[in-house]
């Protein structure tokens, strides 16, 4: 099924922010890329208002159910790390401007792909508080979440809504980890980080290593405001805690080529693996989830 039909268009200025050949290059070869400033201050600090208002309960639709797997913080769960999955779709402030043709752009010429569409958001706040374990985001990589997902482009853009320096917990990445052979699979890879032991997944990526013969090079994302960071799905990351005296406040946004669909992906007791979508989106004609819909996927880019 194609995606509807928009047209696209960039200012010279923006065009001037788009990753040269030298730096698509360079994200091919690293698996990461800190985009040129992408966003103004002024549309930064609407993404922090809007967050506020979305935590104090603002909606312009809510979800019609919550999938098994959802993230979604609601303040009964106290001072941990949120997470809140498909604010794009909740909230029309927040989707307008992740929406924005220009991070579309960027995120095509990465993936060398000819549209691309949103995948999923998720906004997050992470408390000033080192001690809190939640806070701590292990070694991993999103395509083991994507299992149902054909497309091997797929990308992240991680969207800081000020500076966000190491201090902070900011992202770090595994540089070049996207590249390595995997030791092999099991089925708890395609559960989230949430639901399994860190130091499990901490020695599964030292394993990854030392089968790739590399030594992991952890390279912390330094993100000026208006800035974005951008990683492939099988770039291995994570984040620290945020030692400095405010909250680390951000929206991960993922990202999907044209050419994504849903494949069937199941463990190896044969049980089939879900993805929130499959709950959610409508179907295609041969009944499976589509994960072109515009409602939940919507395009961001065409060229």
């Amino acid at each position: 099924m194609t995606t509807q039909l928009r047209t696209f268009d960039l200012t010279d200025e923006e065009r001037a922010l788009l990753p040269t050949d030298d730096e698509v290059q360079f994200y091919a070869e690293h698996g990461w890329y800190l985009s040129k400033k992408l966003f103004t201050d002024e549309e930064i600090d609407t993404l922090v208002a809007a967050s506020e208002a979305y935590y104090g309960g603002h909606r312009d639709r809510r979800l019609p159910s919550h999938p098994p797997r959802l993230a979604y913080w609601t303040p009964e769960k106290g001072d941990v790390q949120r997470h809140n999955d498909y604010v794009h779709y909740e909230d029309d402030t927040l989707g307008a401007i992740l929406r924005k043709p220009l991070l579309g752009a960027v995120a095509a010429r990465l993936a060398e792909a000819e549209s691309i569409r949103v995948f999923q958001s998720t906004l997050i706040y992470k408390q000033p508080k080192p001690d809190e374990v939640t806070n701590i985001v292990p070694w991993h990589f999103d395509k083991h979440y994507w299992s149902t997902s054909t497309s091997e482009k797929m990308l992240t853009a991680f969207i800081p809504f000020h500076d966000c320096p190491e201090e902070m917990g900011t992202i770090t990445m595994v540089d070049g980890s996207h590249l390595w052979k995997e030791i092999g699979d099991n089925d708890t890879t395609n559960r989230h980080f949430a639901e399994r032991d860190r130091s499990e997944l901490d020695q599964m990526l030292e394993d990854n290593a030392s089968f790739n013969n590399v030594e992991v090079r952890k390279v912390p994302m330094e993100i000026p405001k208006g800035h974005v960071s951008f990683h492939h799905c099988k770039t291995y990351h994570g984040s620290g805690a945020n030692v400095s005296d405010r909250p680390r406040r951000a929206i991960s946004l993922h990202l999907q080529d044209g050419d994504n669909a849903y494949r069937d992906f199941r463990t190896s007791d044969g049980s089939p693996v879900n993805y929130n979508h499959d709950f959610l989106v409508r179907k295609t004609a041969a009944g499976t989830p589509d994960y072109s819909d515009p409602e939940y996927c919507p395009v961001t880019w065409q060229s």
